[in-house]
């Protein structure tokens, strides 16, 4: 097994070692049986366990509606807009894309996202899927960071989400 270190400083300047290590995720985007459909919005993002942002690893919109119009619902994904939302202008590079098809959607993160600036600890990914003429929702799924062994958690949404697969491995 290759282990990458690195040396990290924290905000109290405190050196520690940065372990390369990576998560997968899986999410089911469901497929609602609506008159009018459309995809969710999807924002996905890490928060500390006191609840605090931590960092934003993807937010899928629509992306190809002109002059930008995509990004006029984004506020509907309450608690991922009052985190970090209102702060970004999108496109962000290596964060935004484009809405997912129903189905199971798979995403890599690597340590070079918002993962590679975690301190060691608990976190919990959080997604949150909003729909135009739709509903909304959120599901949080509890990692521990840097991984000392792969372990995948699971989780289920209700309604705009299905299930949740989280993977984390060093």
């Amino acid at each position: 097994m290759l282990i990458r270190y690195a040396t990290a400083i924290s905000a109290a300047g405190f050196a520690f070692p940065a372990l390369a290590a990576d998560m997968a995720l899986k999410v089911e985007i469901p497929r609602l049986t609506v008159a009018e459909y459309h995809r969710p919005y999807v924002a996905i993002w890490i928060e500390k366990n006191d609840q605090s942002f931590a960092g934003n690893l993807a937010v899928w919109y629509d992306i190809k509606m002109r002059n930008n119009e995509g990004t006029k619902w984004l506020k509907d994904m309450r608690a991922w807009w009052r985190k970090s939302g209102r702060e970004l202008t999108m496109p962000v590079d290596g964060i935004s894309g484009a809405t997912r098809a129903p189905g199971e959607q798979s995403v890599q993160f690597a340590d070079s996202t918002a993962l590679g600036k975690l301190t060691p600890g608990e976190y919990s990914l959080v997604l949150e899927a909003a729909r135009e003429v739709g509903g909304r929702e959120v599901v949080k799924v509890p990692f521990v960071w840097p991984p000392k062994a792969a372990t995948t958690t699971q989780a289920r949404g209700e309604h705009e989400l299905g299930a949740i697969s989280v993977t984390v491995k060093p």
